[in-house]
């Protein structure tokens, strides 16, 4: 535990803390630019420069232990007048046209420069080439915006495991993206946007697709409907200046219904249906390994999370198998829109837009895959993400602090608690936990207040394991085993999981994966920057959201049931299976 002074205040550390961290403790904040939580310090944009006594030059807090005895010094004028000086340079090869970038006001290097009082640019000159990708159907990526500051390279390399975009070049001729130049959609690139979301400037965003919505809601012979995913409720309000983990679900609502929608509905309906889909499966899956003694791929992998499919697509293409056949929520409430409710209200599919609010860009490559066509047209038309319908609601002009609570309409729109924990890492496992163990056993749970705790909170794989007892006499062959799970969030734990699988080091029946850390509440499309803490907040907020439901189990959602009894017939039966399942095919890896 070094005792260092920092700005005159002694504070003391664990060993190995940087000189950043340990400035926090004393309450001294350093700008930074390239540091990211939880990855490894490169010290790559220099604006953490800090002054220490006896030191030969200036030194990267972020990537400088603190020692005993240290004494910095975080805002001498050497120090200030450096970090003026390296955002000065930054910003001379930066594209400045603020005002047109999405992330105007949103912007940390604008931050950083308002902060410093930069008010021009001081090295005017030649720029480095602009190369603007547009290639896939989530994100555009422009390197004139681009700092270099390698977040993206750190979340996609270290956290994500894909390794998709690296530095290239050397001095002014450097760039950050897929090898030789080529565009994202030539590259292993799973779209999940962590890179968007950690991208400090407007380098790395989104693909725009809120003129497609406007367009929709403008045309006359549409109906346009819109879900929204469990996730947008407790993050949506940080657009509006709530603090993180503020659920805003019934303002979300009311705006939904005041920019035009014809009818507001909960992805949280589909995530219901999605458990009576894949926790038969997973039944029939052990009934088949256990009693009829087949050969079934088991475990069982989670289907919700598109950059998760992606992902087991180009690296672990021979264990597809394994991959459960449901399509996400997502998916399945779309072709239940233009089936199932199309009818209702008498409408042709053609004549119908879904639109979708995601945390997700991987969503916006996920409506377009070929197997996502089985309402007879594209089952879902649009996706925007949770920033996107920040910035609509901006454009509409809707002050929406002030907006009263708004209801989900009928019938696409009653969920369950389970449903909204599909928004938490573990959550889509503990729900189909609640509606399994209950149709094996005819009880509830053994878990306080139906939580999972093993396979809850932020640690990258959790394991838990459920003992069935006194099984109904249907699944009377169960009694005595025991039911073992694993969930994973970030592709990196991912990999980690399927990597003990093959080794034999692990043994499983139920695997759940998220793509994006935190689970879905940490996605690419969410509000900037989600840190642990903010992940935390929402996670809790998603939590309150399901314990304040008068319905906790998918399989009590009476209109899933009714939904069943007018339409589908039966889970796995064969309308469900033709609407809400699908099949996934190996890519080759470039």
């Amino acid at each position: 535990m070094p005792t260092l002074t920092v700005d005159n205040i002694s504070v003391e550390v664990p060993d190995g803390t940087t000189i950043l961290k340990a400035a926090e403790k004393a309450g001294r904040r350093i700008p930074t630019l390239c540091h990211m939580e939880g990855a490894e310090p490169i010290g790559a944009c220099r604006v953490c420069l800090v002054e220490v006594e006896g030191a030969k030059s200036l030194v990267a807090s972020c990537a400088t232990p603190a020692t005993e005895g240290m004494v910095v010094h975080t805002n001498s004028k050497r120090a200030r007048d450096a970090r003026r000086m390296v955002v000065e340079l930054i910003l001379s090869d930066h594209d400045g046209d603020c005002q047109t970038c999405d992330r105007n006001e949103d912007c940390e290097l604008q931050a950083l420069a308002r902060d410093l009082g930069i008010r021009e640019v001081t090295y005017p000159g030649e720029k480095s080439r602009r190369l603007v990708d547009t290639s896939t159907p989530a994100l555009v990526r422009d390197t004139a915006k681009c700092v270099l500051c390698r977040r993206c390279v750190a979340v996609c390399g270290d956290v994500q495991g894909v390794g998709g975009i690296f530095p290239q070049g050397r001095g002014f001729e450097t760039v950050v993206g897929p090898a030789f130049c080529a565009d994202l959609d030539d590259v292993v690139c799973v779209q999940c946007g962590q890179c968007a979301a950690v991208c400090p400037v407007g380098a790395i965003s989104e693909k725009d697709q809120i003129d497609e919505v406007w367009a929709a809601l403008d045309d006359p012979d549409k109906h346009v409907v819109v879900q929204t995913a469990p996730a947008i409720r407790a993050a949506l309000g940080e657009c509006f200046g709530y603090e993180p983990g503020t659920l805003v679900t019934g303002k979300m609502v009311s705006a939904l219904r005041q920019l035009g929608f014809d009818a507001v509905f909960d992805t949280n309906f589909a995530a219901d249906l999605t458990i009576m889909e894949e926790g038969t499966e997973l039944l029939t899956r052990l009934k088949k390994a256990l009693v009829d003694k087949e050969e079934v791929a088991l475990p069982q992998f989670t289907s919700c999370s598109p950059g998760w499919i992606k992902f087991i697509e180009y690296f672990y293409p021979d264990m597809l198998d394994n991959v459960s056949t449901c399509k996400s929520p997502q998916q399945m409430f779309g072709a239940i829109a233009k089936t199932y409710y199309a009818q209702k209200i008498g409408k042709r599919p053609e004549d119908m837009v879904v639109v979708s609010i995601m945390p997700c860009t991987a969503k916006k490559f996920e409506c377009q895959r070929p197997e996502m066509f089985d309402s007879g047209v594209q089952d879902v038309d649009i996706v925007l993400t949770t920033r996107e319908l920040g910035r609509m609601v901006k454009q509409a002009g809707i002050d929406f602090k002030n907006l009263p609570d708004g209801t989900m309409d009928s019938p696409l729109g009653l969920s369950s608690g389970a449903a909204d924990i599909f928004a938490n890492t573990g959550g889509v496992m503990e729900a189909a936990l609640r509606t399994a163990y209950e149709i094996v056993t005819g009880r509830e749970l053994p878990f306080d207040d139906l939580h999972v705790q093993p396979i809850a909170g932020l640690e990258g794989v959790k394991e838990a394991s459920v003992t069935i007892e006194d099984a109904v006499p249907d699944w009377a062959f169960l009694n005595g085993a025991t039911l073992k799970v694993a969930v994973a969030h970030g592709l990196g734990n991912a990999r980690k999981v399927i990597e003990r699988i093959r080794a034999g080091e692990a043994e499983y029946h139920f695997v759940e994966v998220m793509t994006c850390p935190g689970g879905c509440i940490g996605g690419g499309g969410q509000p900037r920057v989600t840190t642990d803490g903010v992940r935390e907040a929402r996670i809790a907020a998603i939590y309150k959201e399901d314990e304040g439901k008068r319905l906790r189990k998918s399989h009590e959602n009476p209109d899933i049931l009714k939904l069943y009894e007018e339409f589908l017939g039966q889970p796995l039966g064969e309308r469900s299976h033709h609407l809400l399942h699908t099949h996934y095919e190996a890519r080759a890896k470039v």
